[in-house]
């Protein structure tokens, strides 16, 4: 079994982080969607595991890939901060994009509300956001990525 966490939109304050790391235990993997704002080798140290991040609209002068392309077990997996695609307004265009790149699974953050849409043959995730949620209740969230003994992905959505 394999643990990962899903993570965005820390924006220098990493409280929070700390707290989901000690709440789901050091995670296999974890992966950040962008807005770490030039702390990726603190937050790297501080989760103790292999990280994956991308650079998001807040990243101003981060040599970070803009997306990445990773797989997870037997899924293709797109990391994107979102912004590139509207988020904002939709996830249409990146699940579109996603779709013709062959990716099993889309994560995006920005909106700092999180979203679990399973359809179309793909899964569509924001973790949220851990230092700034802005969803109903406010409550700092993140997803945890849970790839069963058969290699069968589960998610949830976690709340501080």
């Amino acid at each position: 079994m394999k643990k990962i966490m899903v993570v965005s939109d820390t924006h220098k304050h990493h409280r929070n982080l700390a707290r989901a790391l000690e709440q789901a235990g050091t995670p296999d993997l974890l992966i950040h969607l962008g807005d770490a704002e030039g702390y990726e080798d603190y937050i790297a140290d501080m989760a103790g595991c292999p990280l994956e991040i991308v650079s998001g609209n807040n990243d101003f002068f981060s040599m970070l890939d803009k997306e990445k392309e990773i797989r997870i077990g037997k899924y293709k997996v797109l990391l994107t901060h979102g912004h590139y695609y509207y988020v904002g307004s939709g996830i249409e265009d990146l699940k579109r994009e996603a779709l013709a790149r062959g990716a099993d699974v889309a994560m995006f953050g920005h909106t700092h509300i999180p979203l679990i849409e399973y359809g179309d043959g793909i899964v569509v995730m924001n973790p949220g956001s851990i230092s700034y949620p802005r969803q109903e209740g406010k409550r700092p969230s993140y997803i945890l990525m849970d790839i069963d003994k058969k290699g069968v992905a589960h998610y949830e959505i976690e709340y501080l």
